[in-house]
């Protein structure tokens, strides 16, 4: 089948004044504009943008950070390419405090601030200048790179969804305040004025002010030192110079220091937790050297890293340069550095290759999964792969049976009658990663591999779709092998419900040791010993709790804990399917543990099945209440908007309360 993009594809170069070498690009793609996907499957229902009338190619910020007030402010000047008969643009927003609209003259455009759809924001609709652009002297005649400039002045509220603010206390150093900010998936609306669609890729710069001390780092490439600003404040000033996806574009700022790993990466982190972060991220430069060996060139220049307090609420986010990561994985052996193998595999899918529409999240994360497997193979070896293989795959299992192999929200591509964001994780990571092993293992290894690579470099910073997955697939794999066709199963995988009968199971030989502790201990109760468990890698730990039987006493609770000393542990992994299962079976003398790392950790994978465990017995009810009420303020809107649902946590006048 034949893709179309819409008339919007033009050639392109955005020159940078003052910013030198520093400029991270690709120069294969350097001078191109994303294209903008028109088949059916491309398109995006959670956006109000008509790209294929007008869209932004390139947003320039010059915006100040707000403590006091928790506000983002300032301008963006966005660079927009229209069709000819088109007369305005159409911008997402949720909360944006516009004060005024004008073409780069100064000259006052007509703008409009729609009515708020729930769960989407409002059209942000801009009358465009009446006065076009004129064409680069570097361009064909006809070709534009962009045909109108507008300046938008504005400021984010301070309950913006996209940022978290945090006090001094909530930080390791406890003196200076913090700010991240989580644009996946459509959040970036809340701060920054553009069409936030994965499917419409900008080019960006900014120059961000800040106070003293506080370093800030963006999604962007820093351009020289902070300069001086006056009144004890500081700018930055960042490039992203290949055209991303605007849920990627991130900034922190707060009391943080740098730690160069090698050439390539560093991390970033405050003072109190930058040497066990460097030490944690150490196998980075090997893990970038992994991936180009896999699956091609890294596009990006540098990989660096920033390691947030312990609220923000996902393991990590793929920011481009600058990975955003979870305190909570660092556990002092490099046990859950599948993490970092993750988000770094993203600089081939997901951000290199983005999905055009949030029901196709297997493309980014499914895809990625699979990536980080075959990393951590290169880096840490085929047993643990398949050892963490092997979760996926039972965690996968586990889910479908939880929902039903029938429910629509196990299919990787998102049916149209259902959500994006109600697609179960399981779905979208794990089903993706099984499929694609199960693809490997039917073709070859070898020859996916090319075909994978391929894949990346033929659509580098570009939106694609299932379809066009699939259509790739067939085209350079299959061919007319209708028996190969009909092996692989490809439209059950990816359209289909469930499990589809040809998943390649894990190695039984993975976890062996292992699920003869778990039989030992559920027919007659023998548990090892503690040196045997000090030994298993955390794979196996995580796997002996997590095929636990159900129903625990206090008893064997309370044996489970003397004996393994999970309560001890570093690996905040294996703590939390401790506390899972303690506070599932109502262990009394766990409550104040869980109560400590709740008021602590803000990530969701941890606290929101802590909190539905707590609330699925009248045992727990108030104690999840009584918790939730002292630490529901610390949490990031994604992780209290899924604790609410959970709780149905009202305020104290009686009003449910909505994030």
């Amino acid at each position: 089948m034949r893709f179309n993009v819409s008339f919007l594809l033009a050639p392109f170069l955005f020159l940078l004044a003052g910013c030198g070498g520093l400029v991270s690009q690709d120069t294969a793609k350097q001078g191109e504009i994303a294209p903008i996907l028109t088949s059916e499957e491309a398109f995006d229902d959670q956006t109000f943008a008509k790209p294929q009338e007008a869209r932004v190619t390139h947003i320039d910020m010059d915006l100040a950070l707000d403590f006091d007030e928790k506000t983002i402010g300032g301008t963006a000047t966005l660079d927009v390419l229209a069709a000819d008969l088109a007369s305005e643009i159409i911008l997402d927003s949720n909360g944006l405090r516009v004060s005024a609209v004008t073409d780069e003259a100064g000259n006052a455009l007509k703008f409009d601030l729609g009515e708020t759809v729930e769960g989407k924001g409002e059209p942000f609709t801009i009358q465009l200048p009446a006065q076009k652009l004129e064409r680069g002297a570097e361009l064909a005649e006809g070709e534009f790179a962009a045909t109108h400039r507008i300046v938008v002045e504005y400021m984010s509220a301070p309950q913006a969804e996209a940022l978290q603010w945090l006090s001094p206390e909530q930080t390791a150093g406890g003196t200076h305040p913090f700010v991240f900010s989580q644009g996946q998936a459509i959040n970036n609306r809340a701060w920054i004025p553009t069409q936030d669609s994965p499917g419409i890729r900008q080019t960006w710069q900014a120059v961000i002010s800040a106070p003293e001390p506080l370093n800030v780092v963006m999604s962007g490439v820093i351009q020289g030192d902070p300069e001086p600003e006056g009144e004890n404040r500081h700018n930055f000033r960042f490039v992203m110079n290949n055209p991303v996806p605007p849920y990627l574009i991130a900034i922190a700022a707060g009391n943080i220091q740098f730690s160069e790993l090698g050439p390539r990466s560093g991390v970033w982190a405050e003072p109190e937790v930058i040497e066990a972060a460097a030490q944690e991220v150490g196998d980075t430069e090997e893990m970038i050297d992994a991936g180009i060996a896999l699956f091609g060139d890294y596009r990006w220049g540098r990989y660096d890293m920033i390691i947030l307090p312990p609220a923000f609420p996902y393991g990590g986010m793929e920011n481009p340069v600058m990975t955003f990561l979870t305190p909570t994985f660092i556990a002092g052996d490099r046990s859950n550095n599948g993490l970092v193998a993750h988000e770094l595999a993203h600089s081939w899918s997901g951000n290199l290759t983005t999905y055009s529409s949030w029901r196709d999240g297997w493309l980014n994360e499914g895809v990625t999964s699979y990536f980080e497997n075959r990393i951590v193979e290169e880096v840490y070896g085929k047993e643990r792969a398949e050892q963490e293989y092997a979760l996926s795959y039972a965690g996968l299992v586990d889910g479908i049976q939880e929902v039903g192999s029938d429910s629509p929200v196990t299919a990787m591509r998102t049916p149209d009658a259902t959500s994006p964001f109600d697609t179960k994780g399981f779905a979208i990571y794990d089903k993706g990663t099984v499929f694609l092993r199960t693809v490997e293992n039917i073709i070859g290894r070898k020859k996916f591999d090319t075909w994978l690579t391929q894949w990346f470099d033929s659509h580098a910073f570009e939106p694609v779709t299932s379809e066009m997955f699939l259509a790739d697939l067939r085209k350079k794999l299959i061919g007319d092998d209708a028996e190969l066709e009909k092996r692989l199963m490809l439209d059950a995988w990816v359209y289909g419900t469930g499990l589809p009968e040809n998943a390649w199971k894990p190695d039984s030989k993975a976890f062996a040791e292992v699920d003869s502790a778990v039989a030992a201990y559920a027919n007659v109760g023998t548990l090892p010993d503690i040196e045997v468990w000090r030994d298993w890698t955390a794979a196996e730990q995580r796997r002996f709790l997590e095929e636990l039987p159900q129903d625990l006493s206090n008893e064997q609770l309370a044996a489970l804990n003397a004996t393994l000393e999970l309560s001890q542990t570093g690996n905040n992994e294996v703590l939390f399917l401790w506390l899972e299962v303690a506070l599932r079976n109502e262990y009394g003398p766990a409550v104040q543990q869980a109560e400590r790392f709740l008021a602590k950790v803000g990530r969701n994978k941890f606290v929101s099945p802590l909190f539905t465990a707590l609330n699925e017995t009248e045992w727990g009810k108030p104690i999840a209440q009584r918790i939730y009420a002292e630490t529901r303020s610390s949490y990031h809107a994604y992780t209290r908007g899924n604790v609410d649902k959970t709780l149905l946590f009202k305020t104290s006048a009686g009003t449910a309360l909505s994030d």
